[in-house]
C-alpha cells in the first residue's frame, strides 16, 4: 500500500507541475500581448492620401483602399477569427476547426492564441524572440519550438499579416521601402533589427489587396530543411473597421504558386479592434 501512496504522490506532483507550467505559458503570452499593445501607445497621426506620394501606383491604390482619409494610423490590431487549420499535408490535409485571438503589431511582433479540438497554445514573436507552444488537453506539452530560424520564419508571418490587417504599419518610412513590380503589384521590404523581409502585394482596380506573397524562411518542405520558399495567400470579403477596409477571409499556406501549395490556413475574421489608438 505504501508504494501506491508514493505513486499517487508522484502522479499528483507531475500533474501540478504541468498545470503550473501551462499557467506560466499563459502568463508569458499575456505579458507579450501587453508589450505589443504598448507599441501603439502615444500620439496618433491620421491618414492623408498625400502620405503616399512617391510610392508605386499600386501601393498608392492599396493605401487609399484600405485606409479612409482622416483615419487614425493604428499599427497594433487585435483580431478574433475562426475557420480551419490543416495539420497534415496537401494529400491528407487533416483540417480541424479552429478559433483564435491575435494581436499583431508590425514590425515588432504578434501573439496568436489558438484552440483546435484538444490542442491549444500560441505562436508568438517579439523583437528578441519567437516561439510556438502547443498543449494537449491544456496539460501535456506536445510542441515547443524556439530559436533563430523560427524567429526569422515568424518575422515573415508578421510582415505578411501586416499587409492583411495592419496597413498603417507599411506607411513607415523608418522600416519600409516600396518598389514597383507591375501595373497591379508592388513590393514592400520591411527591415527591423537583424531581419529583412520583402512582401509582394497584388491589388485589383479598386486597390483591394487580393494576393500576398513572400519568400519565407521555412522548413515546411519534404526535406524539413530551413530555406526560402514561397508562402502566401488570397484575401477577400473586405469589411470596414473604424476607417479601415480589411479582409475577413484569408486562405494561405506554404509553397504558394507551386504544384505543392497547401492552404493549411483558412480563417474567417469575426472582429477587429485597434487598442491604444484613437483620435490624436
Amino acid at each position: 500500500m505504501t508504494w501506491l501512496i508514493h505513486l499517487l504522490g508522484i502522479l499528483l506532483a507531475v500533474v501540478v507541475g504541468l498545470a503550473v507550467w501551462r499557467a506560466l505559458d499563459r502568463h508569458a503570452d499575456q505579458t507579450a500581448w501587453e508589450r505589443l499593445t504598448t507599441e501603439q501607445a502615444g500620439e496618433t497621426t491620421t491618414f492623408d492620401a498625400a502620405m503616399t506620394a512617391g510610392l508605386p501606383e499600386p501601393a498608392q491604390r492599396y493605401f487609399n483602399f484600405t485606409i479612409a482619409q482622416g483615419t487614425p494610423l493604428c499599427t497594433a490590431v487585435e483580431i478574433d477569427m475562426a475557420g480551419e487549420i490543416g495539420l497534415g499535408s496537401k494529400d491528407a490535409p487533416g483540417y480541424r476547426d479552429m478559433a483564435a485571438r491575435q494581436i499583431l503589431a508590425p514590425p515588432y511582433g504578434l501573439v496568436w492564441r489558438v484552440k483546435t479540438g484538444p490542442i491549444s497554445g500560441s505562436d508568438g514573436a517579439l523583437p528578441d524572440r519567437a516561439w510556438t507552444r502547443l498543449w494537449l488537453f491544456d496539460l501535456i506539452p506536445v510542441v515547443r519550438v524556439v530559436g533563430l530560424d523560427h524567429h526569422r520564419a515568424a518575422f515573415g508571418r508578421v510582415v505578411v499579416e501586416g499587409v492583411f490587417w495592419a496597413p498603417a504599419s507599411l506607411l513607415s518610412r523608418e522600416f519600409v521601402r516600396w518598389e514597383p513590380i507591375d501595373e497591379n503589384s508592388a513590393r514592400a521590404t520591411v527591415t527591423f533589427g537583424n531581419f529583412e523581409q520583402a512582401v509582394d502585394v497584388t491589388v485589383n482596380e479598386a486597390g483591394a489587396p487580393t494576393k500576398v506573397v513572400i519568400q519565407r524562411w521555412s522548413n515546411a518542405n519534404a526535406e524539413q530543411v530551413y530555406r526560402e520558399q514561397p508562402f502566401g495567400g488570397y484575401l477577400s470579403r473586405f469589411h470596414e473597421f473604424d476607417g479601415y477596409r480589411l479582409p475577413t477571409r484569408v486562405e494561405g499556406g506554404n509553397l504558394f504558386g507551386t504544384p505543392d501549395y497547401f492552404p493549411f490556413f483558412k480563417a474567417d475574421v469575426t472582429s477587429i479592434r485597434f487598442p491604444q489608438c484613437g483620435d490624436p
